[in-house]
């Protein structure tokens, strides 16, 4: 396995130094789960797109040993009324450890693409590569170098379904995140909690570039202070230490119900976002393992 050292510390004339490794998402294979996932279609929650996309998102961890287990309810269909089943999928680490870290995405795609400027490109099938398909890949590139980490901390991948059922204006969003987090607040866990999170969204744009989200920074500053820091270490430059825009996602329900700390990594001058060209033509395997390379040094950290 392809492995970068970083972090050389020196303590004065003939001392000793500590190096860190970090292993190196592999790009390709990255795109290629990009690829995959999209060639599935569109991933509407409650359609056959997505049952296709939880037997392969479960499917491809169970190889990996990964705990795989669904947190499943109803919610109401903005146009029909009639219930749409959601699956928050939770794929765990090191699941006996008591402390935990969410590192988490959507994975449902808008029902179309609302920003196109006609409404016959509007009536188009939205595919949602970076939006909604980069998170997922890259996390199942994740889970080939999970054993070459040792967080003290065990890890939780979690997939929220219905960020975006969302059919016209005045939409509910963020079903999945919001139901997570009103369980975890309600029915607090026994025998673990979560002490911090980091959001993947849209993190494969060809022109990658990542500010500091706005909310992130208000609600959980030394999380996102933390990641850049290990971004700046590792001379990712794609992470730009500058606040830009104030963004909800699905950060904000696990850090206003919830209470655990989440940082939101995007790419918001992607500019296919709720596009039909929102492909992975768009995309970079390269980009996706730039931020991989600084989410996974970063969970070796913590």
């Amino acid at each position: 396995m392809e492995r970068v050292l970083w972090g050389l510390l020196f303590w004065g004339i003939g001392s000793q130094f500590a190096i860190a490794e970090t292993p190196v998402p592999d790009a390709n294979r990255a795109y290629q789960y990009l690829k995959d996932v999209c060639d599935i279609g569109p991933r509407i929650s409650g359609t056959e797109g997505m049952l296709r996309q939880q037997k392969m998102i479960a499917d491809h961890f169970t190889k990996f040993s990964a705990e795989v287990r669904y947190q499943e309810f109803d919610v109401t269909h903005p146009q029909t009324g009639a219930p749409v089943r959601m699956k928050n999928m939770i794929v765990s680490w090191h699941p006996d450890r008591t402390e935990r870290v969410l590192v988490c995405c959507h994975y449902d795609t808008r029902p179309f693409p609302d920003q196109e400027a006609t409404a016959a490109n509007r009536a188009k099938p939205f595919i949602g590569a970076n939006d909604g398909g980069s998170g997922v890949a890259l996390l199942m590139e994740f889970a080939h170098h999970m054993k070459s980490i040792n967080p003290k901390l065990g890890v939780d991948f979690v997939f929220f379904d219905g960020e975006e059922l969302v059919y016209s204006k005045g939409d509910k969003y963020f079903h999945g995140s919001e139901y997570f987090a009103t369980q975890y607040r309600d029915n607090p866990p026994e025998n673990f909690r979560y002490v911090k999170g980091v959001l993947l969204d849209m993190v494969a744009d060809r022109n990658l570039n990542i500010y500091i989200e706005k909310n992130s920074y208000k609600y959980a500053p030394e999380v996102t202070r933390s990641i850049w820091e290990t971004a700046r270490k590792l001379g990712v430059r794609e992470f730009i230490n500058r606040q830009k825009y104030e963004i909800r996602d699905d950060h904000i329900p696990l850090n206003l119900i919830a209470k655990i700390p989440t940082c939101d990594i995007i790419d918001f001058d992607y500019p296919y976002w709720h596009k039909r060209n929102d492909l992975p033509a768009a995309c970079s395997g390269k980009s996706m393992a730039k931020v991989g390379r600084v989410v996974l040094a970063w969970l070796d950290e913590n």
